[in-house]
């Protein structure tokens, strides 16, 4: 009997070990400390090469804005000079309602973290959005979910909400987001899905200029 105890305590505490807890953390810089390096206390400056470098991205819902860069401006390791510099940012279309936007790795591969980067003097600057992640081998996936589906019903899993909008009016400021687990990896995928909403919807201007997005894997 003792045996047997020891033996369902042993597979409980393995059953708990295995699950991933995911931790966002939130570095701020506010407008007059912002420099160009994109430098944290306690979130990773940007990676110059990294997963996100060749993955393949798209947007699978909402409207790039027409002065807006390009997709290539999330991951070709350039950051802005300065907290307005639109086409050296993506962000979505001005009125609309955010967006999702899709990495596609190639493979599934173990991933150590994703961290995203923002800045902008106003309400832009924040970050509001939800990873999702994908290996693409569950019954019924689809790759591509467009807004108002949700990712969980068709082959997807939350991996983190991010919400980094601070107490009061003034988001501006620059923005570092980093979302791992701190004992091992945040799961094997070859998909994430992020999915972009708006900071805020008073004025039609609330859609976020994203600086960089990183996805480093285990190694």
């Amino acid at each position: 009997m003792k045996i047997k105890i020891i033996f369902t305590a042993a597979l409980l505490l393995a059953g708990l070990a295995a699950q991933a807890e995911v931790k966002v953390t939130v570095g701020r810089n506010d407008s007059d400390d912002a420099r160009p390096e994109f430098k944290f206390k306690n979130v990773p400056a940007p990676a110059g090469t990294n997963a996100a470098t060749t993955a393949q991205w798209s947007i699978v819902g909402g409207e790039k804005d027409r002065n807006s860069g390009g997709l290539e401006k999330l991951n070709d390791g350039k950051l802005p000079g300065e907290a307005d510099q639109p086409d050296e940012n993506f962000f979505f279309d001005d009125g609309g309602d955010g967006g999702r936007l899709l990495a596609d790795l190639g493979a599934a591969m173990a991933i150590k973290e994703v961290d995203s980067y923002s800045w902008h003097p106003g309400t832009r600057g924040a970050q509001v959005y939800k990873l999702y992640a994908s290996d693409g081998l569950a019954d019924g996936f689809q790759a591509r979910p467009p807004k108002g589906t949700d990712p969980v019903k068709c082959g997807w899993k939350l991996v983190a909400k991010v919400n980094t909008r601070p107490k009061g009016d003034d988001f501006g400021g620059q923005y570092g987001v980093n979302i791992a687990d701190p004992d091992g990896t945040i799961g094997k995928y070859r998909y994430l899905l992020f999915d972009v909403s708006l900071t805020e919807d008073d004025d039609g201007f609330g859609n976020t200029f994203y600086s960089e997005i990183n996805i480093i894997g285990q190694k």
